[in-house]
């Protein structure tokens, strides 16, 4: 499992989970290779997408 947080660069194209601090799934977004992940609503969420 990845994990990427707002800004950092995406390895893969792809959905991406929305994850928040307590580990629950909240949404998910697409994004292409090379491009920055997206703000969260909250700094504690990160993304994750499966390897």
């Amino acid at each position: 499992m990845t994990r990427l947080n707002s800004g950092e660069i995406a390895p893969k194209t792809g959905e991406y989970n929305v994850v928040a601090s307590n580990g629950r799934v909240i949404g998910t977004v697409h994004v292409k290779k090379g491009d920055r992940m997206p703000p969260t609503q909250s700094s504690n969420n990160h993304f994750e997408i499966g390897e």
